[in-house]
């Protein structure tokens, strides 16, 4: 991505336990269909992103999140000719039950109702987040993300609906599911997957898009993807770890893991092992050392740090919460 204008980074701040943090800015990326373990929320900075989600096309611009349920599919590119700066914190399900169970009244599973909301304020409070994870000051982004959650949720928040599926047809797609889990390295064809699941290889692809979204090689290659994170979480090398989850080679695992989590295994794995290196680290009298040995980056400049073009606008500049009438 050198030279192209294009940078992410992807980590985790060990004092926020079940949260994947974000920051990119893309101009020609392109994320294939995939879903997410966790939950998605993108805060648009500059420019603008579209993406698919429920069979259409929706845009996010400056100042609009991007909200995304686990396990939805959805697609990514950039919405503008300039492409999208943007800031996401990808909570788990859990961490998202727990804080609506003690701030809401939503019942059942909570989810968000629309993939689009326009909320300048929120937006701030999601780059306040990735800054005081950054600076490791981890009363601000606990407070933060709690604070951002909470507002999301009384804007747009409610119970997700349960997903249904004809029977039939939901009972063969989730055998079909579990063939290609149990045989992610040598699946079968699509034609040998419905004849041993006593359908044909039509009514198949039916079936697992109407149960998943997505058709079942499209859905293997996103179970591989997630497999690997596990993998690579754990400490195995990218190398290892495209083998085992039935990829040919790392380089074949580069390029689906770069369209799906938007950085190279790589630069994934290098970030976790900076939070597990953290998490044993020594404690100084001041954390700037510390600090600046988590920052390193896809790209070599934090989009935060760079001096302003005339006339630019800035993600606010402290971590504070913002002030307003807007707090929930």
């Amino acid at each position: 991505m050198a030279g192209s204008g294009e940078r992410a980074r992807h980590w985790r701040y060990t004092e926020l336990p079940g949260v994947d943090l974000l920051r990119a800015r893309y101009i020609r990326k392109t994320f294939v269909r995939h879903t997410h373990e966790n939950f998605v929320i993108a805060a648009i900075a500059d420019g603008a992103e579209v993406f698919h989600h429920g069979g259409t096309d929706v845009y996010a611009g400056a100042g609009a999140l991007a909200l995304v349920n686990p396990d939805t599919p959805h697609t990514g590119r950039a919405g503008v000719p300039e492409g999208w700066r943007y800031g996401a914190v990808y909570p788990s399900p859990e961490v998202v039950a727990a804080i609506a169970a003690e701030t809401t009244s939503i019942r059942g599973t909570p989810g968000f109702v629309s993939p689009v909301l326009d909320d300048p304020y929120t937006v701030g409070l999601v780059h306040q987040v990735l800054r005081a994870a950054d600076e490791g000051n981890a009363l601000a982004a606990d407070t933060l993300l709690r604070v951002a959650v909470t507002r999301l949720l009384r804007l747009n928040g409610g119970p997700l609906p349960q997903r249904s599926v004809p029977t039939a047809g939901g009972g063969v797609a989730a055998r079909a599911r579990a063939v290609l889990e149990e045989r992610m390295v040598d699946p079968p064809t699509l034609e040998k997957l419905a004849g041993d699941l006593g359908t044909s290889p039509f009514a198949l692809l039916r079936a697992f898009r109407d149960a998943y979204g997505m058709p079942p090689h499209t859905w293997l290659t996103d179970a591989r993807v997630r497999r690997a994170r596990r993998l690579l979480d754990a400490g195995t090398a990218p190398a290892e770890a495209a083998v085992v989850v039935g990829f040919t080679d790392q380089p074949h695992l580069n390029r689906h893991f770069a369209r799906i989590v938007g950085v190279p295994p790589g630069a994934y794995q290098r970030e976790r092992k900076n939070v597990q290196d953290a998490e044993h680290r020594l404690l100084v009298p001041s954390d700037t050392w510390q600090n600046r040995s988590l920052q390193k980056t896809y790209a070599p400049e934090r989009e935060e740090d760079r001096t302003p073009r005339p006339g630019e606008s800035r993600t606010p500049p402290s971590y504070g919460t913002p002030s307003g009438s807007g707090s929930p």
